[in-house]
């Protein structure tokens, strides 16, 4: 793969709103994912060694908003996945809701100049803001994955992938 991938502005192929509606499109899905768990299920279940998908949620939390509101203010914060959930699915979902508006308000305070630029997220993640971005995007999908096969394995039909 070319390491000049990247090397054109982002709206020769999508749209700085596109890429936005895409990514609330998976975090839409990534939600009705969470709702799709049991309560115990959601904050218990793993398989292989794997962490429970409530800590797979509290991981994106952890990164999306946050590396966002990072590459907006330049104030670099460390990566804080202990977020206190109470074990209350319902909190983790009200999260998930404040941590989307976060993600539209930050997102669009990004001008079309600045998806090129050199950053470091949480002080150690070197990449462009758009690489930056995209592996928030990839790494929601990765783990969403994941909570689909925990909740295939416990029976529970995952909601439709394509459905965003």
């Amino acid at each position: 793969m070319s390491t000049k991938q990247f090397d054109r502005p982002l709206n020769h192929v999508i749209t700085s709103s596109e890429l936005l509606a895409h990514w609330q499109g998976h975090r839409s899905l990534t939600r009705r994912v969470i709702q799709a768990f049991p309560e115990k299920e959601f904050f218990n279940y793993s398989l292989g060694g794997m962490r429970s998908f409530a800590e797979m949620t509290l991981e994106l939390l952890a990164i999306a908003g946050p590396g966002l509101k990072e590459i907006v203010t330049g104030e670099t914060q460390a990566l804080n996945e202990h977020i206190d959930s109470k074990n209350q699915k319902e909190l983790v979902l009200n999260l998930w809701d404040q941590a989307t508006e976060e993600i539209n308000t930050y997102y669009n305070q990004i001008t079309q100049d600045r998806f090129h630029e050199t950053i470091k997220t949480f002080g150690q993640y070197e990449g462009t803001v758009i690489s930056s971005i995209f592996y928030f995007i990839d790494n929601e999908i990765h783990h969403r994955g994941q909570g689909y096969v925990y909740l295939r394995n416990l029976g529970i039909e995952p909601p439709f992938f394509w459905e965003r």
